[in-house]
């Protein structure tokens, strides 16, 4: 085989792969009707966990909202900035069907915060898709939600959601049941993925 022939063959089969490596990505669902809150630091968030799943998300069809301490305009750790929708004190789960607590070191104002206990225990006891990246699992750990469940969080933190009876796995994100746990903003497309696949189901 001239080496002609052999480049033309090798292009061939990169296009093949290419093609088949698309094809083989589940498209994402439509989420059209769907109403989901994400809830940030007003400091210190983590750009890419808020920035990046709401562009997907919305990209869907699905309406998002976002909730702080603040109605003032919250900063993200690299500098990005938001308005809230509304204050974390004012969320009534029963109007959505996704709560995301995203993460960055900002988000540790949630760990003991009973307002964000009570919105993680109530979505889960409705049944609601229950979120949470990077150091915010924490959050939901210590709301009692990831007892007995798979979940993972940024590396450092692994031990408080272990110490709350949670199932750590290392993963770069988890799924367990309705509860999906991410890692950090390297995860944050994925995590929105699996998010929005999960509310088709539902």
């Amino acid at each position: 085989m001239s080496f002609k022939s052999v480049l033309i063959f090798t292009s061939i089969l990169s296009i093949l792969l290419i093609s088949c490596s698309k094809q083989a990505e589940e498209p994402l669902p439509d989420l059209s009707g769907k109403r989901i809150v994400m809830i940030i630091a007003h400091r210190d968030f983590r750009d890419e966990e808020l920035f990046e799943p709401r562009s997907i998300l919305e990209g869907q069809g699905a309406e998002v909202l976002v909730a702080s301490s603040s109605l003032q305009i919250a900063k993200g750790m690299k500098g990005g900035t938001v308005k809230p929708d509304l204050l974390i004190d004012d969320v009534d789960v029963s109007e959505f069907d996704a709560v995301i607590f995203v993460g960055g070191v900002g988000a540790s104002e949630y760990w003991e915060n009973p307002k964000a206990h009570e919105i993680a225990r109530k979505a889960v006891e409705l049944g609601k898709v229950v979120a949470a990246i990077c150091i915010a699992p924490v959050t939901l750990a210590n709301a009692g939600v990831l007892e007995g469940r798979r979940a993972t969080v940024w590396p450092s933190e692994s031990g408080r959601i272990v110490e709350k009876g949670a199932i750590y796995t290392g993963a770069d994100v988890e799924v367990d049941g309705n509860i999906i746990t991410a890692n950090g903003p390297s995860a944050a497309k994925e995590f929105a993925k699996a998010i929005a696949r999960k509310l088709s189901s539902q």
